[in-house]
């Protein structure tokens, strides 16, 4: 049997454990505020478990007893210390992405719980917004460019030499710009106002840039 005072230093370190980990619940809470629950549980008192909650979005209260999960933690300690970002729901139906973290004591006890439940209806609704408004497929057979007649067909080159050596405009090497500039001047696209300055933008460089790869081309 326990002596008297290997119990209670045994509990004076769990209220110590407790006190600390609801400093981090709050902090959670405030960092991720309002799209994100985060709940405390005290494994060690399965009835009244729910030591704080922040964001309450699931409409638990503090004292509240311990979810399944919890449970299964308690009667399995080779349960997974951390699982994250499996698919759950609040009571009312919402879509919620949770995250529960268990904590032990110095015998290796489960003995408390960190949880996080993301609302995620919040970040739907948003990801319909952002898709409804980048939606271009009403006219599809119109295509535009808003860039200067024949600029666009520059622009297009280079893209396509950039993309045939596996890489992008802003990427290419010195020898490679220069073969680029070289195919430009042979094909008469630099004869196009406002070359210069569309291809040393396109490519990442200053006008400067471009001028010294010119007489090296040149040379």
């Amino acid at each position: 049997m326990k002596s008297t005072y290997a119990t209670d230093t045994a509990d004076a370190e769990h209220r110590h454990l407790i006190e600390q980990l609801q400093q981090i619940a709050r902090g959670l809470g405030e960092t991720f505020a309002p799209f994100c629950e985060v709940v405390l549980h005290d494994l060690t008192d399965t009835d009244h478990a729910v030591k704080a909650i922040h964001n309450n979005l699931s409409g638990r209260e503090a004292g509240d007893p311990a979810t399944d999960l919890g449970m299964q933690r308690i009667s399995n300690p080779d349960f997974p210390e951390v699982i994250a970002n499996y698919p759950n729901r609040f009571p009312d139906g919402r879509q919620a992405k949770s995250t529960s973290i268990g904590i032990r004591n110095r015998q290796g006890e489960y003995v408390a719980a960190l949880c996080m439940n993301v609302d995620l209806t919040v970040f739907q609704n948003l990801q319909n917004v952002l898709n409804q408004f980048g939606n271009t497929a009403t006219r599809p057979e119109i295509r535009e460019s808003l860039a200067p007649v024949g600029l666009q067909t520059l622009i297009d080159y280079v893209d396509d030499f950039a993309a045939r050596r596996a890489t992008t405009p802003r990427a290419l090497k010195t020898d490679e710009r220069r073969t680029l500039l070289r195919e430009l001047k042979e094909g008469g696209f630099l004869e196009v106002r406002r070359a210069i300055d569309t291809v040393a933008q396109h490519l990442g460089v200053s006008r400067t840039t471009i001028y010294i790869d010119f007489r090296q081309v040149d040379n």
